[in-house]
């Protein structure tokens, strides 16, 4: 019986030091922030999760309001061109959370930090694709400074 505990035990301990760890997590709403800009995540049609795997630890999730948030400080970190970093976003249609770089990008929405972007699963005419939306993004923010120089990276 000692031995099948023991078993037990160091089995777990084992399967707790792996990091097979994908996707998303759970947001509270209405509680959880920003990472970028640190409002509150309390809109579900257009929050954002970025996913990093630094060397030698356990992957750790950022939480966003705004695609244009997780984008714009993804590109100020050494996981930009890190081919395992995974980006999430709520589809604004359905709520659900889709993988953000096969999303569909419809532009002119009313989204939290004013960046217009809204994601879904399905192409619809005049979507942008992941590429065209990071350049939007990008275009939008060089535009209105909506941030200024003034926020933690």
């Amino acid at each position: 019986m000692t031995r099948l505990f023991f078993i037990f035990w160091f089995t777990l301990l084992l399967s707790a030091c792996g990091d097979d760890q994908t996707g998303t997590v759970d947001v509270k709403w209405d509680r959880d922030v920003c990472h970028r800009c640190q409002m509150m995540l309390s809109d579900r049609d257009f929050s954002a999760q970025v996913r990093t795997f630094p060397k030698n630890k356990r992957s750790k999730v950022y939480k966003f309001d705004d695609i244009g948030c997780a984008v714009l400080w993804l590109s100020t970190t050494e996981f930009k061109d890190d081919p395992k970093t995974q980006i999430w976003v709520n589809d604004y249609k359905t709520k659900k959370w889709i993988n953000a770089k096969t999303a569909w990008y419809s532009k002119g929405l009313n989204t939290p930090m004013n960046y217009g972007l809204g994601a879904q699963a399905t192409k619809v005419k005049g979507a942008l694709d992941f590429q065209q939306a990071v350049k939007h993004i990008g275009e939008v923010e060089a535009k209105l400074n909506i941030h200024g120089g003034n926020l933690a990276h």
